[in-house]
């Protein structure tokens, strides 16, 4: 059972993941759409942050890359 501290911490990094995705089906369909772009570097950023390192142990090179390669 989770502790109420990992579901949300599972539940920021599931947005993150989510974000992630939809900016990059955006950029997918217009490559030069700026929010998406946007989008896409903050949440990029996010996952190679300190704080994202405390919140899962999932690799963000590998997680950065599934999600390109779901998304292509």
């Amino acid at each position: 059972m989770c502790e109420p501290y990992e579901m949300l911490a599972n539940a920021i990094v599931l947005q993150a993941v989510e974000d992630y995705r939809r900016a990059l089906r955006k950029l997918k369909s217009n490559p030069d759409y700026s929010p998406a772009i946007y989008t896409k570097r903050e949440v990029e950023r996010f996952f190679r942050s300190r704080w994202y390192a405390e919140l899962t142990s999932v690799d963000p090179a590998i997680l950065i890359r599934e999600l390109k390669k779901e998304v292509a």
